[in-house]
């Protein structure tokens, strides 16, 4: 058995920690003497139910979590938030807790609000702020901001003042860090995992002034090195808490989902007003939020949310209060709006990748308020939009706010044995595998309900899911 140290970087994109490695040297250490891979997040790639899945080897339809929000179902307007009250399944920390097993978690989301865990834990970026009860035991808490001041949990990150996100983002980071290394030498633990949300917030609010392919970017910008700047501090953190660890301890390195520049936002909402599936009742101002607007239930049939992805809801007959959709209607209307959407082309007529999914084309297990279809717009390079009142269905920038990055598939997978150098880069490793793989260096037996296999005990033949389609990818 071996202790495990998990390093989590929200949103850490692979063009950053793989192909910038040389001015990363404590990552590079990593890479260059462990196992790494790009890291297939879960349907949807979002920070949530990412985070679930990758921690318990459960997908979103276990969890039946599938953003950040969730509409109650046979509402229209009625939404709940995801918190650490959505985590019914258990972690690894659950599972290696009945070994006598303890643990140190530091920002995992979600983790508002508190909860007991077999060791300590301070709670995540959703906790509304440091007047709550965010540790536990609920004594760290004066034991932490006796040291390092009240916690600071998240930044306001679609803001146009820059460079006092900028300040809030190193500062925000660098207390996180203080606050790793004094658990890491104080608490007793053989699991440790941390999540640090600054580098998710830092590529939102600066991905346009660093990225050439971004449409937004102009050479040589004030702030073109401040992702880099960002990341250039986050190593030179990491090598601090590697020096704190034991060589029997194997360090992880992961992100949720990767990044890239957004090219556009699609008003999805307003398309189905076009196409005569969402009825409104008078013209919205611009920018309205489905929920505020004037919709005529009585004679919508689909409507749908905005985001990295976009969430479509359909108007049933018995299911929604004012639905209007027969039962032997709604699978043919699905398959029909799913195939328009995915026809969807750009602005200038350009064909895109877009992929729209039933959820139980994705998921054995459905729980929870999801949606009817779940749809990536050009591979998650657009962005949805679901206000409305948009004079155009293609908008260049956010509709809520400044934010230059959307999501991509693939994260960052480092796994570094310091006893066991291999230098081995693979082709992919999926999310799902994440768990499994600690319980075995752990030593747990892996549960077996759990999905995902030890990356220890991937071969050639291994099918993973890719894009909703099962298929073979190289894998050792």
């Amino acid at each position: 058995m071996k202790k495990v140290l998990v390093i989590g970087l929200d949103c850490a994109a692979l063009k950053i920690v793989f192909d910038r490695r040389d001015q990363l040297p404590n990552i590079d250490k990593m890479l260059s003497g462990g196992i790494s891979a790009p890291f297939r997040s879960g349907h949807p790639p979002i920070t949530i139910p990412a985070w679930m899945t990758m921690t318990s080897g459960k997908d979103a339809g276990e969890h039946g979590v599938y953003g950040f929000r969730h509409r109650v179902t046979g509402t229209y307007n009625d939404i709940k938030l995801s918190s650490a009250s959505s985590f019914k399944k258990s972690a690894i920390w659950d599972i290696i807790a009945e070994k006598g097993l303890k643990s140190c978690l530091v920002g995992v989301p979600p983790s508002y609000p508190i909860s007991e865990v077999n060791g300590s834990k301070v709670s995540c970026f959703m906790t509304p702020g440091s007047d709550k009860e965010y540790t536990y035991p609920s004594s760290l808490k004066a034991e932490l901001e006796e040291r390092f001041g009240p916690f600071k949990f998240d930044v306001e990150f679609r803001t146009s003042d820059r460079d006092k996100l900028k300040e809030e983002l190193f500062e925000m980071t660098l207390q996180h860090f203080e606050v790793i290394k004094y658990l890491l030498l104080n608490k007793p633990w053989q699991f440790f995992m941390f999540v640090e949300i600054g580098v998710d917030r830092i590529q939102h609010a600066f991905w346009k002034f660093f990225d050439k392919t971004h449409h937004g970017y102009t050479q040589g910008n004030e702030y073109e090195d401040v992702i880099m700047e960002y990341y250039r501090m986050l190593d030179k953190g990491i090598g601090e808490i590697l020096d704190l660890v034991d060589t029997d301890t194997v360090i992880f390195v992961v992100s949720d989902h990767g990044a890239k520049a957004i090219k556009g936002v699609f008003c999805i909402n307003q398309w189905l007003v076009d196409k005569g599936y969402l009825v409104l009742r008078n013209t919205p101002a611009e920018g309205t939020p489905i929920e505020l607007a004037e919709v005529d239930w009585g004679r919508t049939k689909v409507w749908a949310w905005g985001g990295y992805y976009s969430r479509v809801f359909f108007n049933v007959k018995n299911r929604e209060k004012e639905g209007i959709i027969d039962q032997d209607e709604y699978d043919f209307l699905r398959d029909k709006v799913k195939n328009e959407l995915i026809s969807v082309r750009g602005p200038e007529g350009e064909e895109w990748k877009t992929r729209a999914f039933r959820p139980e084309e994705l998921y054995d297990e459905l729980n929870g308020d999801y949606p009817d279809l779940m749809v990536y717009f050009d591979d998650l390079s657009w962005r949805a939009a679901g206000t409305l009142g948009h004079k155009s269905m293609y908008l260049n920038e956010n509709d809520t706010g400044p934010d230059d990055a959307v999501h991509d598939w693939e994260g960052v997978f480092v796994m570094y044995d310091p006893e066991k150098q291999s230098g081995e880069r693979r082709d992919v490793v999926d999310i799902l595998d994440f768990a499994p793989t600690v319980l075995e260096i752990m030593g747990v037996e892996q549960p077996a309900d759990m999905k995902g296999k030890s990356v220890l005990q991937r071969n050639n033949n291994d099918r993973i899911l890719q894009n909703g389609t099962f298929v073979i990818r190289t894998l050792s």
